[in-house]
């Protein structure tokens, strides 16, 4: 190999480490706490999926939810990622939009219409949680 091709690859690599380092601390910085949850209180919630996100950082699953006055509340429902998700025995076929299904969730604090799942309960009876400790709480 010539000096220039290796003087060629050199910087190449160089550049893709530079690219690499200045991306790492955005992919670090973008994802959040848990805090935003009650982890103390739990509410369930019965309604038809209107969309269910499989994807990474978390899954989501959206939901309206009968108001009891002819129309519907929107939830977004914040789930595990997918790693930890199929662990736990989901298939991304499990839900579907138009699906009826109950949530266990830890709702927000801030009383926005949303929480962060702890256990879905589906049409057929089949329940699967978000494979982490109750209440998001872990051994310290």
């Amino acid at each position: 190999m010539s000096a220039s091709k290796l003087a060629g690859l050199i910087v190449s690599g160089a550049t893709a480490l530079g690219v690499a380092v200045l991306i790492a601390p955005t992919v670090a910085v973008a994802h959040h706490s848990f805090a935003m949850f009650d982890h103390v209180n739990r509410v369930t919630l019965a309604g038809t999926v209107t969309r269910f996100q499989w994807t990474n950082p978390h899954v989501y699953i959206e939901l309206d939810v009968p108001d009891g006055k002819g129309g519907a509340k929107h939830y977004s429902i914040e789930c595990a990622s997918v790693n930890v998700l199929t662990r736990g025995g989901w298939k991304f076929t499990d839900v579907k939009k138009g699906d009826k299904v109950s949530l266990l969730v830890n709702p927000l604090k801030d009383g926005t219409a949303g929480g962060m799942l702890e256990t879905a309960t589906f049409a057929d009876g089949r329940s699967l949680g978000d494979s982490n400790p109750p209440g998001g709480v872990f051994e310290r």
